[in-house]
């Protein structure tokens, strides 16, 4: 199926249900009833796939996970309740204490956090690459590390990264590739198709789209040998005791890392998505590649709006011909762009503070990929914590403001920041007196 079918069928064929329903039905259930002594050890033991528990699995789940694995063209998914604990898992699926995993620098607050200050408390070193590029992130890979990780698109920096060189890197070092492919969804970028090994994302911006749902998915490339590099992954290469002796790299070959991630990490910790979240993610989903069409255009309107007004210092926008990521972007994204803007008002934090607070259509929200159109000061809200120079080491500046473009008329979201900028430089104004 391409793309655009897949987010409406597939893992849910017409007249799968007795019912025939052509919607995906909400399982509200806790648990599904063994058909013996027999069938319940066999799917305990992983022996064959079934529902048991609902921590572990859930039908309407399970569509959800079937269509992200198709659309990312991974083997398998995992889906949890929000992005940061499909990041968190995915992390200590593979690392333990003692060990690290080396980072391209320009995160999400929210993992810049984790990695900084969450994973440390468990023993696990993380590495930021001084930037993104391959032979900067392969400077701090070692015999203790367990993965490289990044972000496909930067947030809320919004460059583009080199998937093809740090696959590289990993392959030489054997370790896998984690991507976190939230901003441009699997319909703007297959991180699998350039070397990634795993890929991550938060369901919760443009997948689900609507500003409703929190949700979060790991998909399993089902490339990394773990057998072959047993030495670095013993949670892979060995038998696990609490699983009745199963060796999940042996066993599992094509999705080890999703089973395990599921069998261990979601079974034991339980960030588990609830099946009406997945419900309302399907929903979204089926919408996504038209929705993207429209956050797109307007997202391209707005940025050369802004790149001509001589309020504005600088603007971070893919799609500009002049952009610095652009290269970057037509290699990876071809002729399409994420709708999300990063600039800077003329008068730096002061004037970024006073646009943010004035703007009446965009809502201030540190989420994106909201059908809404949102803006956030990244560095008074989402990395908040960090100080000025670990705001310059992710790519934030005082000024920075971060618009996550929505579906609204073009001309309302001009006007609108029109109006911003006309407040933003009278604070100045006045400041200079």
């Amino acid at each position: 199926m391409h793309d655009e079918t897949a987010v409406l069928h597939f893992g849910f064929p017409s007249g799968q249900e007795s019912t025939r329903a052509t919607s995906v039905p909400i399982y509200q259930t806790v648990a599904h009833d063994f058909e013996s002594a027999a069938h319940a050890g066999a799917i305990f033991d992983m022996e064959i796939p079934g529902f048991h528990y609902n921590r572990l699995n859930n039908p309407t789940n399970s569509v959800l996970e079937d269509r992200m694995a198709e659309l990312e063209r991974g083997t398998s998914a995992l889906t949890v309740a929000s992005g940061t604990a499909a990041m968190s898992y995915a992390v200590l699926n593979v690392a333990s204490a003692g060990c690290n995993i080396v980072s391209t620098p320009h995160l999400y607050g929210g993992t810049y956090t984790y990695f900084a200050h969450v994973l440390p408390t468990f023993g696990v070193d993380v590495r930021l690459g001084e930037n993104a590029s391959p032979e900067a992130i392969a400077k701090h890979v070692d015999a203790n590390t367990r993965a490289i990780f990044c972000e496909s698109i930067g947030n809320p920096a919004g460059d583009v990264t080199d998937l093809d060189g740090l696959a590289q890197v990993a392959r030489e070092h054997g370790v896998p590739l984690i991507v976190d492919n939230t901003v441009p969804t699997p319909f703007m970028l297959k991180p699998i198709l350039h070397g990634a090994d795993v890929v991550i994302h938060s369901l919760t911006k443009f997948i689900g789209g609507h500003g409703t749902t929190l949700g979060g998915c790991i998909i399993d490339g089902g490339s990394f040998d773990w057998m072959a590099h047993g030495g670095r992954f013993p949670m892979f290469s060995e038998p696990d005791d609490a699983f009745h002796g199963v060796t999940f790299g042996e066993a599992y070959p094509r999705d080890a890392f999703v089973v395990r991630a599921r069998s261990v990490c979601l079974r034991n910790t339980g960030a588990t998505l609830a099946p009406f979240n997945a419900f309302l993610i399907l929903q979204g989903l089926e919408t996504l590649p038209v929705r993207l069409e429209r956050h797109e255009k307007n997202a391209r309107r707005l940025a050369e709006y802004l790149a001509q007004d001589d309020r504005v210092e600088w603007v971070s926008f893919a799609g500009l011909p002049d952009d610095l990521n652009r290269p970057m972007a037509r290699r990876y994204l071809g002729d399409h762009v994420p709708s999300i803007i990063t600039f800077g008002p003329r008068g730096g934090y002061d004037a970024a503070i006073a646009f943010h607070d004035s703007v009446q259509l965009f809502k201030r929200l540190v989420n994106l990929g909201d059908a809404r159109s949102l803006v956030s000061h990244s560095a008074s809200t989402t990395h908040r914590q960090l100080s000025p120079s670990e705001l310059r080491d992710v790519g934030i500046r005082p000024e920075t403001i971060r618009l996550s473009v929505g579906l609204e008329h073009i001309e309302d979201l001009l006007e609108d920041v029109d109006q911003a900028l006309t407040l933003s430089q009278a604070v100045v104004s006045v400041a200079g007196q």
